[in-house]
């Protein structure tokens, strides 16, 4: 899942920032259950699961990106 993520176009990483967690670590147990995650892999945005248990399409995961930052930058103009 992170690897879906890690390869986005520039414009769209540029976009989001990533943070990755280890459920090894206390630190990676507590941030999945602040979010509710469910199960593994999960992709959380604004702490709203958006993708459980699933690897979403590059364009997919764009749109969702883009979205999402339209809604935080109205005023922003994308060049996509």
């Amino acid at each position: 899942m992170a690897e879906s993520v890690k390869v986005l176009p520039k414009k769209y990483q540029n976009m989001i920032e990533v943070s990755e967690w280890d459920m090894r670590t206390m630190e990676g147990v507590k941030r999945f259950k602040e979010i509710r995650a469910k199960s593994l892999p999960s992709i959380a945005m604004e702490d709203e699961i958006v993708y459980s248990s699933i690897i979403p399409g590059q364009e997919i995961l764009q749109g969702e990106i883009l979205k999402r930052f339209q809604n935080n930058n109205p005023t922003q103009i994308i060049q996509l």
